[in-house]
């Protein structure tokens, strides 16, 4: 019997993360790297892998992750989603507590865009009275 392989998509931002999970030992790659030398900091790395710390399931899955566009910690919210989305797939009854823990939500935040006249979205250029 072939393992079973669960593919999700997370994003956030400008990032998306596809992300495969199968049962096996809890061997973790992110774009052909180890997730700890990818996101660079501690606190990515973390937030990326969060899921599986809610659902204690960190090493019984297999977790390969295609991460690209935006920045690592857009990537990071987009991985943290996908793996969500895939634990919840594998086992339904997992979705309770991802959901308390604020895991299966997408993130809407987005960058705001830069409007004509301005020299960004919110900035404005200096004013002159004379």
């Amino acid at each position: 019997m072939s393992e079973q392989t669960f593919v999700t998509v997370g994003r956030r931002k400008k990032a998306r993360a596809r992300v495969r999970l199968t049962r096996g030992t809890g061997k973790i790659i992110v774009n052909g790297k180890e997730p700890a030398d990818y996101f660079k900091t501690e606190d990515f790395t973390r937030s990326a892998l969060s899921p599986l710390t809610t659902v204690e399931l960190a090493d019984q899955v297999d977790i390969t992750v295609k991460a690209e566009g935006g920045g690592l910690n857009g990537q990071a919210g987009a991985t943290r989603l996908g793996i969500a989305r895939a634990l919840e797939k594998m086992d339904s009854e997992l979705r309770v507590p991802l959901k308390q823990e604020g895991h299966m939500k997408r993130d809407p935040r987005s960058r705001e865009r830069k409007k004509s006249g301005q020299p960004g979205a919110r900035k404005r250029f200096q004013f002159s009275k004379r």
